[in-house]
């Protein structure tokens, strides 16, 4: 089997550059440490039966993100 982009043109160009970094110090999706004094970060699995259907994540900063798992049937 012959890779995709064989043969293909290439174009010139500039590499990549990093985003500016926040105030905070962290790029945007990083995970930023917990300030001096709180919790550790936890996750919670939430189950029906068998199937997990939720898991709870909870950063040390105390930010919650819930994450929904969908089966097909």
């Amino acid at each position: 089997m012959t890779p995709f982009l064989n043969g293909r043109k290439t174009l010139a160009g500039s590499a990549l550059a990093a985003p500016a970094v926040a105030s905070t110090g962290c790029l945007p999706g990083m995970v930023r440490p917990a300030p001096a004094g709180t919790h550790t970060p936890t996750v919670e699995v939430v189950k029906e039966g068998d199937k997990v259907v939720r898991l709870v994540v909870t950063c040390g900063c105390g930010e919650r993100t819930e994450i929904e798992c969908l089966y097909s049937a």
